[in-house]
């Protein structure tokens, strides 16, 4: 393998670009259960009608362990937004009908986004009360068996050069309820600084979904919450004006 093309550094992991080959190589932060977990994932997934990118092979590269894949060229809806304002809200349509697909789809072999978030507010290091109220609120809201991205946000998204639409980055899918992953994705744009696109985006993926707006709503605390473990100091003050025992609105 030729790892000299560093395509992106984030949380203890490098992907490169070897030719036709995408390799996300991990740190020695994930387990060995958990990397093949996201393997298993993606294959799941690609049983689906999905645009995804198609697993070669999970390896070793220098001691550490990584996951192959074909490389999409192109470039990330991200990039296309900022390179192209003045069509955003048309790319940000496009964005929400693919968040839209990839919600139609069931996979029942995949973690219950309830569950997932369960795990995640025990982890979070809020004090007892707190997380009590947000059990609570879990398991008050309808559980799906819808698949829900988990990072769904414009990054994530490569568009080719004859315009087709790939997703990628399925380390934290799982089937539940769709409103909790355009929680999720609201709060992306939030973290982001884009205030203006997260409420452009959730007015359109409630209109296109047929969504009740205040569905979505109760899952925010619950979503910001979870984002807690992973320790971000910066976000932490943010995320607990998110997170409160009064109902959110």
């Amino acid at each position: 393998m030729n790892l000299d093309r560093i395509i992106a550094v984030r949380n203890d992991k490098t992907v490169y670009r070897d030719g036709d080959n995408c390799i996300k190589v991990f740190g020695n932060s994930y387990s060995k259960a958990n990397i093949l977990k996201e393997a298993l994932n993606r294959a799941w997934i690609e049983e689906t009608d999905l645009p995804v990118p198609s697993t070669r092979e999970i390896t070793t590269v220098d001691g550490k362990w990584a996951i192959v894949s074909d490389f999409i060229c192109g470039k990330t809806l991200a990039q296309i937004m900022e390179e192209d304002p003045d069509n955003k809200d048309a790319y940000m349509e496009r964005f929400v009908r693919l968040q839209l697909e990839v919600n139609s789809h069931v996979c029942s072999n995949l973690i219950k986004l309830n569950e997932k978030m369960h795990n995640k507010i025990c982890d979070s290091g809020l004090d007892a009360t707190t997380r009590y109220d947000l059990h609570l609120r879990v398991d008050g809201l309808e559980q799906g068996k819808q698949i829900c991205h988990g990072d769904f946000n414009p990054s994530n998204i490569i568009i080719t050069e004859d315009d087709r639409a790939f997703i990628i980055d399925w380390a934290h899918v799982t089937q539940g309820d769709p409103a909790a992953d355009a929680a999720r994705t609201y709060l992306c744009f939030w973290l982001d600084g884009d205030i203006d696109g997260a409420e452009k985006y959730l007015e359109l993926y409630c209109a296109l979904g047929d969504t009740a707006k205040q569905h979505v709503q109760k899952w925010m605390p619950i979503v910001a919450a979870s984002q807690l473990i992973k320790g971000n100091r910066q976000e932490r003050e943010f995320l607990l004006t998110w997170i409160s025992v009064v109902e959110y609105r």
